[in-house]
Formats: structure tokens, sequence, C-alpha cells
């Protein structure tokens, strides 16, 4: 399963970040943020759920960015 969500990031060096940070947490297969559309493009492990997923992936990268906003 693939979905895109909007995301709040400052600078695209930070958007490069959290997109590694969001590869390496379990449950995601890939991830890809792209700055100028501020867009968060996951895509699910077989059988993840996505929200429990996704709050994961917020707070990787909240240690990045501690007042990113992924909405999901």
């Amino acid at each position: 399963m693939k979905k895109t969500y909007p995301i709040e990031v400052d600078c695209a060096n930070c958007a490069n970040k959290m997109e590694e940070a969001a590869n390496k947490v379990e449950g995601v297969k890939t991830a890809t943020v792209n700055f100028m559309t501020l867009k968060m493009s996951v895509e699910f492990e077989e059988g993840a759920d996505p929200k429990t997923v996704m709050k994961e992936v917020l707070k990787s990268c909240r240690k990045i960015e501690p007042d990113c906003e992924i909405s999901f």
C-alpha cells in the first residue's frame, strides 16, 4: 500500500534527512520526501498498519526537526 501525506519541513537538507530516517522505520518499504511540494510518499510493508507506522515515522522525523508535522 502506498500513501501520500502533507509534511511541514523547513529546508531541503532536513527533508533529505527525514527521508533517510523514515526509510529506517519498521513497516516502511520506501519513503520519499518532496521538499518542493511538501509531501511524503510512503509505501508500506505487507501487513503493516499505516497509522502505527506513521506515528513512528513522525517520531523519527522530529529527532531531526522537532517542529515537524505530518498529517495522517
